[in-house]
């Protein structure tokens, strides 16, 4: 098999032995991606820097050095986070030319484990949309079918390694922005416990700030659930301001086998209904649990998913205002006065939750501790949730749509475009781990997956049952 479409560990494996050097691997990488342009994934590629940093994992292997657990391994990093010397625009006009003489936090962290960054990956602009485009370098599409979306906003990452561009992808997800485009493009994205990989150095807070959402975690797509582990094993860490206090150990996985885990299934709703051929994937995974031995429980529910959206939405648009210029933040507040008392429209929602007043924000950050505490309660029973990952596969790229027209269609009902992530929300309000995990294709040969959400700080749990549940534990 062709080194670029192993998984991270086997690539790791191959550069422990001998079999290739870092050198070889990166040229290796850096040849697919230019003899693949129509996948547009890797829009800034650092040939040199990467073929220098290679050559240096070679000289530290051949001196007999082998610490860093990611040692000469090829990588890719979204271009939301951003790279001492090297271009970070998160595909915004307006940052076409920022390079940075930093690097954010995650990418310090991949460094010092010995990674090789290939370059930076495609994202909308500012990360504001659940497809993959923007004016600077157009459109992901979907490594499947050019016609259908690579999701967003970590589209690129997800599809480079969907691809064979690149084993590792680094990414970022608020409203399921790893977990939509690791589904879409059928590879496992991570969605880490909020809090544990540091976020400072994430765009779209303006280049030099020090805060990012209160709901956004960093974290990885990868061919296996190994590799998300490995992946993990170096992103999760206290903040270098907190470093000299803290330390950070998750805790193990709850359970080693399939007979051992207790599941939770949460396979449709009458908030965000799926279409056939995703609960016919929920069935069958349900099957399969009870034929391993595994105790599943589907019919208790942690929260109320029309009340938990609701909140998630709030907080996601309060927290966005912070990136509007003072200006613009002026204009909505007259705009969301000017709203007639009744008004429930979608943009009445958004005006009103990004002019929230402060005193208004706490009592929905209190509300989101009562969701949390409701899911803590549930995890005590539960060891991880099963759940559709989206209410379909992969949904035509509608680039060229207004947004206001965007829409996706679940077995011939219209439904408005937002639902693609209602389901990945869940578990962004109680800043849980949740992973999506590729489990089969559609008819017609997309990807099709379902989310894994466990308790807090029980990443390697969720981790554990997407390897039992995908053969690649």
């Amino acid at each position: 098999m062709d080194l670029t479409h192993r998984t991270a560990l086997d690539q790791l494996h191959a550069l422990t032995t001998g079999e290739v050097s870092s050198r070889e691997l990166t040229a290796a990488h850096l040849e697919r991606i230019a003899r693949h342009p129509e996948h547009n994934a890797v829009t800034t590629l650092d040939r040199e820097g990467a073929l220098h940093a290679a050559a240096r994992a070679d000289r530290r292997r051949a001196q007999g050095g082998t610490e860093g657990p990611l040692l000469g391994l090829p990588v890719v990093v979204k271009d939301s986070l951003e790279t001492e010397a090297l271009r970070t625009t998160c595909g915004a006009a307006e940052l076409e030319g920022h390079v940075p003489d930093r690097d954010a936090d995650a990418v310090a962290l991949l460094r010092r484990a010995g990674a090789v960054i290939l370059g930076k990956t495609n994202t909308p602009s500012m990360c504001q949309d659940i497809q993959t485009t923007n004016p600077l370098f157009g459109t992901t599409p979907n490594p499947h079918n050019p016609q259908r979306t690579a999701g967003g906003s970590s589209g690129g990452s997800a599809a480079a390694v969907a691809a064979r561009l690149s084993p590792l992808g680094i990414g970022s997800d608020l409203a399921g922005s790893l977990r939509l485009p690791g589904h879409y493009c059928g590879v496992h994205a991570l969605r880490p416990s909020y809090g544990v990989v540091p976020a400072r150095g994430h765009i779209p807070r303006a280049p030099g700030r020090l805060s990012t959402s209160d709901m956004l975690s960093i974290g990885p797509l990868a061919r296996s659930s190994a590799d998300l582990e490995l992946a993990l094993g170096v992103l999760a860490a206290p903040s270098p301001e907190d470093s000299a206090g803290w330390q950070l150990a998750l805790p193990p996985a709850r359970h080693g086998s399939l007979r051992d885990f207790r599941v939770g299934l949460w396979a449709d709703d009458p908030h965000c209904t799926v279409d056939a051929a995703t609960r016919e994937l929920l069935d069958s995974t349900e099957k399969r649990l009870l034929d391993a031995g595994a105790s599943v429980d589907a019919t208790s529910r942690p929260v109320d998913m029309a009340h938990s959206d609701r909140l998630f939405r709030t907080l996601m648009f309060a927290g966005s205002s912070a990136g509007a210029s003072a200006e613009a933040f002026d204009g909505e507040v007259q705009a969301a006065g000017n709203l007639p008392p009744g008004a429930q429209s979608p943009g009445a929602e958004f005006l009103r939750a990004r002019t929230l007043r402060h005193r208004d924000w706490l009592l929905a950050d209190d509300e989101r501790r009562r969701v949390r505490q409701q899911w803590a309660a549930y995890f005590r029973d539960i060891d991880v949730l099963v759940t559709p990952a989206a209410p379909t596969a992969a949904v035509p790229s509608q680039t060229d749509v207004p947004v206001p027209e965007r829409h996706l269609t679940v077995d011939g009902e219209r439904r408005a475009y937002w639902d693609q992530t209602t389901w990945l929300n869940l578990a962004g309000l109680a800043h849980l781990p949740a992973a999506s995990v590729p489990l089969g294709v559609t008819p017609d040969g997309l990807p099709l997956g379902v989310q894994l959400i466990g308790p807090y700080l029980g990443d390697l749990t969720v981790t554990r049952l997407a390897g039992l549940l995908t053969g690649t534990d």
